[in-house]
């Protein structure tokens, strides 16, 4: 009781202070060049885009076979194919800004901004193009069916961390180039079994590990909520990971994002993350990459504690998630 209480007064407090922000991020629709409303039925994910190329086609196929029916991107000024390939896309609306990631809050203004556009009081999917949402049976329970189980449960906020994925030995010796709909797991396959630690805050669960602590002693927060109920109450003010109003930060976690950074590419895009500095702290993780990797001259993820993925079920009895369809209506956090 003590806890709920700490996490509903944070959550005003923070709320209160946000409340007279006026940045702003401007936005213009790039494709289809007028505004599409969405449909009660439309299962709409917005997703941020910057020289993901070798993703779109995968991503896209991945999110279509679950249910998603409308795509919402904002390009972040990309010069790889990125934009005209989702600009062919009848079912994507492309957006672009006259400010970068960084200038957005990180694309949190973008977010929040496209979310006011097309419509509060109802779910969306929210995630990065490296980003890939699976679940107990999501490929037989799409996710209109996921968000009635949610909406059973009282659950309007869907916690999944990132689990970072990477091929099974030199990460140089691995390409994936997009060039066709094979998802990026059948070359990034494996994963960290184990050296997970979640803390209960106040304001989320808190979740660390996985390969870029064990190597780089990375910082990044890996839990997320991609599935999400918008409504007047929300904001990214704190952080995407940890969003307002607090209280619905505490649901099961019965998704994962599987998290795509490390294929044969990977020296070539850490330099660059550098060299734009859009990330958080001027990109000082890619920087600790960066800096490991040159000194180490390769990079190989394999330890003791290795995991080979296979399927969401998989994920499931080793605890990485939760099951979604109980029988007895009830999950336990």
């Amino acid at each position: 009781m003590f806890h709920r209480f700490r996490t509903w007064l944070d959550s005003r407090r923070v709320a209160a202070r946000l409340r007279n922000r006026t940045e702003t991020a401007p936005l213009s629709p790039l494709s289809p060049g007028t505004f599409r409303p969405l449909q009660d039925r439309d299962v709409p994910l917005l997703f941020l885009a910057h020289n993901d190329l070798k993703f779109i086609r995968s991503l896209l196929a991945h999110y279509r076979a679950l249910g998603v029916t409308r795509f919402i991107c904002v390009d972040d000024r990309s010069d790889d194919g990125t934009r005209e390939l989702l600009c062919a896309q009848p079912d994507v609306d492309v957006w672009t800004s006259s400010v970068r990631y960084g200038e957005a809050r990180r694309g949190k203004l973008w977010r929040e901004a496209l979310f006011a556009r097309y419509g509060k009081n109802r779910w969306y999917l929210n995630i990065d193009a490296d980003e890939y949402l699976v679940y107990d049976r999501c490929f037989e329970k799409p996710l209109p069916d996921l968000i009635a189980r949610l909406e059973s449960l009282g659950v309007r906020r869907f916690a999944a961390p990132m689990i970072d994925m990477y091929p099974g030995g030199s990460v140089s010796a691995f390409a994936f180039d997009g060039a066709t709909e094979a998802m990026p797991w059948e070359i990034a396959d494996c994963i960290d079994g184990t050296g997970y630690v979640i803390e209960k805050t106040k304001r989320f669960l808190s979740l660390a590990g996985g390969p870029r602590r064990r190597k780089f002693a990375a910082e990044a927060e890996m839990m997320k909520y991609p599935l999400i109920y918008w409504d007047d109450e929300c904001s990214f003010g704190i952080s995407i990971h940890q969003p307002l109003p607090f209280d619905r930060n505490f649901s099961p976690i019965c998704g994962v994002l599987l998290h795509f950074k490390f294929f044969a590419d990977y020296h070539e895009k850490t330099r660059a993350a550098v060299a734009d500095k859009q990330y958080f702290g001027g990109a000082r993780e890619y920087q600790r990459i960066l800096d490991t990797v040159e000194a180490s001259g390769d990079l190989d993820f394999v330890y003791d504690g290795t995991l080979k993925y296979s399927s969401p079920e998989q994920l499931i009895e080793r605890g990485f998630m939760r099951p979604v369809w109980s029988a007895d209506r009830r999950v336990e956090t």
